[in-house]
């Protein structure tokens, strides 16, 4: 038996005040001759004997009263070392899209919450965090409304940023027991349990809510198969973990319904569902299901607004007949203009330069053309055969400290094309090979810094350059290549267009770094904003003269479709959605030696480790007990 108080033990010395009382009550008494009194004597004998019996039974009481009190005071107990050692518990609660699916007795996340408010005893404190808020050194009273508030969101820590971030939570006490929590369904995306790293010997328990299976239908993307002058053929692909699945699919523009169909899903379980719409028509578009899994991704917002035509100019007395093909009306304003008849002021409103292999590049044309490419637009160089290298470097320098070299007459092929350059991303679904590329007669040396999107069999590059300005090593017009004729030529050349005036995509992924760069000049003070039916914020934007920058890399927190506000007027829409990776539903195992498989399992268990059994009462009953039972002498034995 332990004490919370021994120091209260002294006070069992006040026993010696009844023992002191007593041997007093007690002493002998002296005899004196009398006279014969028989009767007399056997009298006083027999109440003497008693009177004896009384005081001691009188005594024990007391003591016993006294005992009892002081070992009452001490507060008398029994537990394990665990229990008398200082705990600190922080609890992770994934709020995860995935936590939020439908099981037989409800809403997962909900209660998963509810069963945390019930099991925790009322008096412990600890630290809750989730992947968007903290609740530190609390007590569930506390913080249980905000609990029941506490929403779903795309955010999903990693079981090692997890337990990192949960370890700053602890203090330096090295005497105290610290126990990690971690709630959550355990996505195989949030990383190998087994190889958790803990730094500070906490005692980590993983704690799965449900082990029921959640089916679950998700429109995982929609693209735009093909476009012609009247219609749009959209493509919806589609996902489930169900076995044969099928369900309906709508479309909206806007509110309305606009179209509708089935997904019948394959073996693999993936659809992929078919819309044709009006391409003359502006589309703010929702594609929908009805699933009971998880409700985040049973929609898909996307827009088709009207475009705005990119500006490209090509400079230069051949023929651009192969630009005229590759920037055709539909997307591009494509105008052609010699080096003599060039208007110098049309520039600046340009998009995209491109110098068609002309000899000589004039240093007015290339300080306009700097000017362009600070501003936001682009341009291309396609040296001439007998190029001036002088008048190209003075262009090139200043993009990565790029130098044309000296001429090489060799016919060589370009043989390599890189798929992670801007240009090619998305273009080739694997590795380029087996292919026919194209060669070269003649070709610049050159030395840069700048990322090579194509380059010849010997490694020197044919293609250079980023976003605002690319350079070609060699002349492409047929004299001295055949590239004009090559595949390479029209993703080459449509992305340089296309990047050259970055206009909002069919949709964008929340939490990715988005730009986008709308063709308005704003005035002094002027400011773009963000809204919608509940949200409005204003992004962060960057001013050029004829051009505005807006990059979306902190809002907007919530999927759906915005308008993008210039003058309190409606200038285009931008489209976001979720990420769909919460969707796919694939879960890791929990460790061999992880003991507790649900809330309640790892409460009841805490509280019975920690359990402290006291008996202060059980000594204040029996206090009580003794004042009784010495009132009973008292009052009954004479």
């Amino acid at each position: 038996m332990q004490f919370k108080y021994p120091e209260l033990l002294w006070g069992l010395l006040l026993l010696l005040i009844p023992i002191i009382i007593h041997l007093f009550q007690l002493r002998r008494f002296k005899k004196t001759p009398f006279t014969n009194v028989k009767f007399l004597k056997q009298v006083v004998s027999e109440s003497r004997k008693s009177s004896t019996l009384k005081k001691w039974l009188l005594l024990f009481t007391r003591m016993g009263i006294l005992a009892a009190l002081v070992i009452a005071f001490a507060q008398p107990f029994i537990a394990n070392d665990s229990a008398l050692q200082e705990k600190e518990t922080v609890f992770y609660l994934d709020d995860s899209f995935s936590m939020n699916g439908q099981i037989e007795n409800g809403n997962l996340f909900k209660n998963t919450i509810q069963d945390f408010i019930k099991y925790i005893p009322t008096d412990q404190r600890f630290t809750l965090f989730t992947n968007k808020q903290v609740f530190k050194d609390v007590e569930v009273k506390d913080i249980q409304n905000e609990l029941l508030n506490l929403s779903v969101a795309a955010n999903q820590l990693g079981v090692a940023e997890i337990v990192l971030k949960g370890n700053t939570y602890f203090s330096d006490n090295a005497a105290s027991q610290k126990n990690l929590v971690v709630i959550s369904d355990f996505q195989q995306r949030m990383g190998d349990l087994s190889k958790v790293d803990s730094t500070k010997n906490i005692n980590i328990q993983y704690i799965k809510p449900s082990n029921a299976s959640i089916i679950n239908t998700s429109i995982n993307s929609v693209f735009i198969a093909e476009r012609s002058n009247d219609n749009i053929e959209l493509v919806a692909l589609l996902s489930t973990n169900a076995k044969d699945e099928t369900i309906p699919v709508s479309l909206y523009n806007d509110n309305k319904l606009i179209a509708k169909t089935s997904a019948k899903f394959d073996t693999g379980g993936s659809a992929e569902v078919r819309f044709t719409i009006n391409a003359n028509e502006v589309i703010l578009g929702k594609v929908t299901i009805t699933d009971t899994g998880l409700d985040y991704d049973n929609q898909f917002f996307f827009n088709i607004d009207k475009k705005s035509k990119i500006k490209v100019l090509a400079i230069g007395d051949l023929s651009s007949d192969f630009l005229r093909r590759i920037y055709t009306e539909n997307d591009f304003d494509f105008t052609v203009s010699t080096l003599n008849q060039l208007n110098y002021s049309t520039l600046e409103n340009q998009d995209l330069v491109i110098l068609n292999e002309i000899q000589k590049l004039p240093s007015s044309l290339n300080t306009a053309l700097k000017a362009l490419s600070s501003n936001g637009g682009s341009f291309v160089l396609i040296p001439s055969v007998d190029g001036d290298i002088a008048s190209y470097n003075e262009l090139a320098s200043a993009y990565f400290n790029s130098k044309f070299l000296n001429g090489v007459s060799q016919e060589i092929a370009i043989s390599e094309v890189k798929i992670a350059h801007p240009l090619f991303t998305n273009v080739f679904n694997k590795k380029v090979s087996d292919f026919q590329f194209p060669n070269v007669k003649k070709y610049f040396k050159i030395n840069t810094k700048a990322p090579i999107a194509l380059s010849f069999q010997n490694k020197e590059p044919f293609l250079i350059g980023n976003k605002n300005g690319y350079f070609f090593t060699a002349a492409i017009s047929n004299k001295n290549s055949n590239f004009e004729n090559s595949p390479l030529i029209v993703p080459a050349f449509y992305n340089m267009g296309m990047n050259s005036l970055k206009l909002p995509p069919l949709y964008a992924t929340i939490g990715t770094d988005v730009e986008i760069e709308l063709p308005i000049t704003l005035q002094q003070d002027d400011i773009i904003k963000i809204a919608n039916e509940t949200n409005e914020f204003i992004p962060q934007q960057r001013v050029l003269p004829k051009k505005v920058q807006v990059n979306f890399i902190e809002n907007p927190k919530e999927a759906g479709i915005y308008k993008i506000m210039h003058n309190d007027k409606n200038s285009r829409h931008i489209s976001f959605n979720n990420n769909r990776e919460e969707s796919a539903l694939i879960y890791t195992s929990l460790p061999e030696n992880n003991s507790n498989t649900s809330l309640s399992s790892f409460f009841l268990e805490s509280q019975k480790n920690n359990a402290i059994n006291e008996f202060w009462k059980w000594f204040a009953i029996l206090a009580l007990a003794f004042v009784l039972i010495e009132t009973a002498l008292q009052r009954f034995l004479k």
